[in-house]
């Protein structure tokens, strides 16, 4: 029995190891046999002690990673030049659906000041950074998004609430003393000129054949 334990998380511990994303629990179950999940993952955990360069870690509740110990992860980055690196106007997009999540398109363009395009939803859609989680109760049932479990994996996060805090953003210069964050999202901020080119006041609704999938009330998370 003891045996066969150790069996199973060896399998496991490949299973997580092989994987270029994050594993969820769904997809562990059919190699758990008779065993608990957690238990297997703590047998997993005792192997990478503090003296060992990798940690497994826990990605919103259900997910599992083996990822570099943070204090050495440093000296083994390296600098590469990005194909396409995100513009602002995404990285803004982008901040707004992680703090404010599920959060619809009309919403995202009344914090940010400024209509928004369908360049910048595409490149958040193809990092597989955000997705759709939905249609808000609300007259016209407008699409909500919110971030993935690849978004947390890529920017190192175990779970939104380990997203930065008002601290954390004014030590990093991004926030001024005695500004909060609600003060910034009354801000407006300026445009880029290829997303005022691409955006049109009377844009039909984005992906309309594509929401036509979405008649759901909830969609149930990857």
């Amino acid at each position: 029995m003891i045996e066969n334990k150790k069996n199973i998380a060896r399998v496991i511990e490949a299973l997580i190891f092989a994987s270029t994303t994050p594993v969820s629990a769904k997809e562990l179950s059919p190699y758990l046999e008779e065993f608990e999940l957690n238990d297997i993952i703590e047998i997993i955990e005792k192997r990478y002690s503090s003296d060992s360069g990798v940690q497994l870690q826990k990605i919103s509740s259900d997910h599992f990673v083996f990822r570099t110990r943070p204090d050495i992860s440093a000296r083994l980055n390296l600098e590469r030049a990005v194909e396409r690196p995100l513009s602002r106007a995404a990285m803004e997009v982008l901040s707004i659906i992680a703090y404010h999540q599920p959060i619809t398109r009309s919403e995202i363009e009344e914090i940010r000041g400024i209509g928004l395009s369908r360049g910048t939803i595409d490149i958040l859609l193809e990092q597989n950074w955000i997705k759709p989680r939905g249609r808000r109760r609300t007259p016209g049932r407008p699409l909500t998004w919110g971030t993935t479990i690849n978004f947390l994996d890529y920017f190192g996060l175990s779970d939104l609430d380990d997203l930065p805090g008002i601290e954390e953003l004014k030590s990093a210069g991004l926030l001024r003393k005695g500004q909060s964050i609600g003060e910034l999202e009354d801000q407006s901020f300026p445009s880029e000129g290829t997303e005022v080119a691409l955006f049109e006041e009377n844009e039909e609704s984005f992906y309309k054949e594509d929401e036509e999938n979405f008649e759901l009330e909830t969609l149930l998370d990857d």
